[in-house]
């Protein structure tokens, strides 16, 4: 078997089916790549790069292609060497690397496939039986009756633990505290209705989303004051409480309160994580199999966590490639503690896993199925046309997002 083509899919579905998640998203982009062969196998990955600049990766794919073409997968970390070093001056950190993920992704498909394993086994094995998972929810949808209302759909779908957002979103508008007391006071107050609402045993994770935020981001004291205020409702993890050009301030936080701090799911290559490791700035580091830089990356990510005595939890935002690459690379790495999980998701993830992630009672179970467990028909490829111009960012003057 050799690779005979390396293509991109760009393709724009409906984000969710979570109408809570809707009111702040109503589509998604995605950009998937196929590994072709001279057999009948078609490796299939995912670059998270598809979720906010789709445009920009058709012509990355095109510039590694030559090195795959007439290669088989038979040693895939020298083949993401190749292209790393070969883009040594622009993907050290960055789209380059955040591209050959996807790539690298759909040879572990590929060489799953022909071999009829999962990919979690041709990472070294699953670690685990199962594993916990949330389901991601987006905003905190208010009034509070509205997110009380929430939180039991995400029950109801069998999760045992839910993760919103700070601050909250209602048909008005967007509200964020922007100094520690006001934040502090409003944050604890939701934590403490949230944990009325759904009892002791749930796992609840809030979401600083301040690596999303172009006009304001919280300071390292808004930061601490809300990390303390929450103390007492038991956060499974505050996620994304500081913006990403701060490792200091990560670590003087993770330092300052016994709230679990986690972070990580912007942050690209084992080169720029160790900035953020080696100064402990996170509790529970969150790379993404879509994003980090490979699933081999991730891994190494997940080691340098480990040796410092830090558990890892999933960031998985992207379509269903992308959340398979991080089911299995989450079984692979012996520090996960929880994945993440798009629930009621949409088509994209449906169509695209087709039942091949099976979650019972809260937890994820192995996936059995060859390579990822992902498909990408021609019948997908024309329900999903791609929309230029459907790609996330956050809005700034001249450059607005629309739905």
């Amino acid at each position: 078997m050799k690779i005979t083509d390396v293509r991109t899919v760009l393709l724009t579905g409906p984000s969710s089916n979570d109408p809570y998640i809707q009111e702040a998203r109503l589509r998604r982009s995605a950009a998937f790549i196929e590994i072709v062969t001279d057999g009948p196998h078609v490796g299939i990955g995912e670059t998270y790069a598809g979720y906010f600049c789709p445009e920009a990766v058709p012509a990355i794919v095109d510039f590694f292609k030559p090195i795959l073409v007439g290669q088989t997968v038979e040693d895939i970390p020298t083949l993401w060497e190749r292209m790393y070093r070969c883009g040594n001056f622009w993907c050290r950190v960055g789209l380059g690397v955040i591209v050959i993920n996807g790539i690298e992704a759909a040879l572990w498909d590929l060489k799953g496939k022909l071999l009829g394993l999962p990919v979690h086994a041709l990472l070294g094995g699953s670690k685990f039986e199962r594993l916990p998972c949330y389901a991601t929810g987006g905003p905190s949808n208010y009034p509070k009756e509205r997110l009380a209302k929430k939180m039991d759909y995400y029950l109801s779908l069998g999760f045992r633990g839910l993760k919103v957002g700070a601050g909250s979103r209602t048909p008005e508008g967007k509200y964020v505290g922007r100094t520690p007391a006001e934040a502090a006071d409003f944050e604890a107050d939701k934590l403490a209705f949230m944990r009325r609402h759904v009892g002791p045993d749930v796992w609840l994770m809030m979401d600083g989303h301040m690596g999303n935020h172009s006009l304001f981001t919280w300071t390292v004291e808004i930061a601490i004051a809300v990390a303390k205020a929450v103390e007492p409702y038991h956060l499974f993890f505050l996620e994304e409480p500081l913006h990403y050009t701060d490792p200091w301030g990560y670590a003087e936080l993770c330092r300052a309160t016994s709230t679990p701090i986690a972070g990580g799911e912007c942050l690209t290559a084992a080169y720029e994580w160790r900035v953020f490791t080696e100064q402990d700035s996170f509790d529970i580091g969150q790379p993404d199999a879509s994003f980090t830089g490979g699933l081999g990356e991730f891994l190494r990510v997940a080691a340098m966590l480990e040796q410092r005595g830090r558990k890892i939890a999933t960031h998985a935002w992207g379509a269903g490639a992308s959340l398979m690459q991080n089911i299995h690379a989450g079984f692979a790495a012996p520090n996960t503690c929880m994945l993440e999980v798009p629930p009621a998701y949409a088509g994209l993830h449906a169509d695209m896993i087709d039942g091949g992630l099976v979650i019972r009672d809260g937890y994820v179970l192995p996936p059995e199925r060859p390579g990822l467990g992902v498909v990408l028909t021609d019948e997908i490829k024309r329900r999903y046309p791609f929309v230029p111009g459907s790609g996330e960012f956050t809005s700034v003057p001249g450059k607005l997002l629309a739905p």
